[in-house]
């Protein structure tokens, strides 16, 4: 890979010489202009205003427009031999943990490579200093006409260097965020909760630029003198009434797309969050489940005294009816035996 910036790492007293070379590129597709009617390119042309002539690309360079208009120019050399370290140099002022670092002021990055033999060792000792302490490195350097800050940290066994944004750079999210009271129901967080499960995790290496294949098979069309495909019906949209609904059925779309049986989304068990009511017990019953039993046992314990007492009270009638029948009995016999007797005197 070409280098883009020669220097060295400041790394204490240590001098560590790299090269600086583009750690990403770019695939999108570029286009030119042309004129419309006959396909002609259009290019832009370098004159000068005060020789009204078209100049080279050798004979362009730097100027500082004042305030005035007047231009004072501005060599490379002159950048070189700027009266700071960091011209030529990535300068490490701190060493702080990777999550302190705003991903807002991420830039361009780059890989930092060793710059001969002499470099491997420092090179080395900075990589595994930075490997063990599960820190990032905080440094300055200078790059096209200016001081940028940089976070040095460790990709496999290489260093790599992210360019950072100053923190003044960074627009503070004023006015962005809703400014109307919103209330989220604990259903709709738990059914949002449910699609992020559901959509899961990714692996960045399946993930493609659709876009720029979709031009890519545009332009191939369009060169073999083919008509291009046409675009599918783009999907319909509308305000959503109902979020509730809207989350439902994303969840059911999207288990759908990984080949998941589309199971009812609208009784999902409760996570076990703050937000939960905490469940009862199992096996223990609530109070009015407890005091409905209670009037249950009390009913039939009543009723089953009520019949007990009904069959006594029965039993004992039967049983006085029965005493009375058989003493009357008994007193019918006694006095007809006493009446046969006395006429039996009487007739001797």
């Amino acid at each position: 890979m070409r280098s883009i910036w020669n220097g060295a790492i400041s790394f204490g007293l240590v001098s560590i010489p790299i090269k600086v070379v583009n750690a990403t590129e770019s695939h999108a597709i570029s286009f030119r202009q042309i004129h419309t009617e006959d396909g002609g390119r259009i290019r832009y042309r370098k004159f000068c205003e005060l020789e009204d002539r078209e100049v080279t690309q050798s004979e362009i360079g730097k100027g500082y427009e004042d305030a005035d208009g007047s231009i004072v120019p501005i060599t490379d050399e002159d950048l070189a031999q700027l009266p700071i370290p960091t011209a030529k140099t990535i300068e490490i002022v701190a060493f702080v943990p990777e999550d302190r670092i705003d991903p807002l002021q991420m830039d361009a990055a780059y890989y930092l490579a060793a710059s001969g033999a002499p470099a491997a060792k420092p090179y080395t000792l900075l990589r595994e200093a930075l490997k063990r302490s599960n820190k990032v490195a905080i440094a300055k350097f200078a790059l096209r006409g200016r001081e940028r800050l940089g976070m040095l940290r460790v990709v496999g066994e290489a260093i790599a260097m992210h360019g950072l944004l100053w923190p003044d750079e960074v627009r503070a999210p004023e006015g962005v965020a809703p400014d109307v009271d919103v209330t989220v129901r604990d259903k709709e967080l738990d059914l949002a909760d449910a699609l992020m499960d559901t959509l899961g995790e990714v692996d960045l290496e399946d993930l493609h630029d659709e876009y720029r294949e979709a031009v890519e098979e545009v332009i191939a069309a369009k060169a073999a003198g083919e008509a291009p495909r046409e675009a599918p019906e783009p999907a319909t949209g509308g305000k959503v009434l109902d979020l509730m609904a809207a989350l439902e059925n994303s969840v059911r779309a999207a288990k759908e797309s990984r080949g998941e049986e589309p199971a009812e989304v609208t009784h999902l068990p409760q996570r076990k969050t703050s937000r939960s009511t905490p469940k009862q017990a199992t096996g223990k019953k609530s109070t009015s489940e407890a005091k409905k039993t209670a009037a249950k046992k009390t009913a039939s314990s009543s009723a089953k005294k009520s019949t007990s007492t009904t069959k006594k009270s029965a039993s004992s009638a039967k049983s006085t009816a029965a005493k009375k029948t058989a003493s009357a009995g008994k007193s019918t016999a006694k006095k007809t035996a006493a009446k046969k007797t006395t006429a039996r005197k009487r007739s001797a």
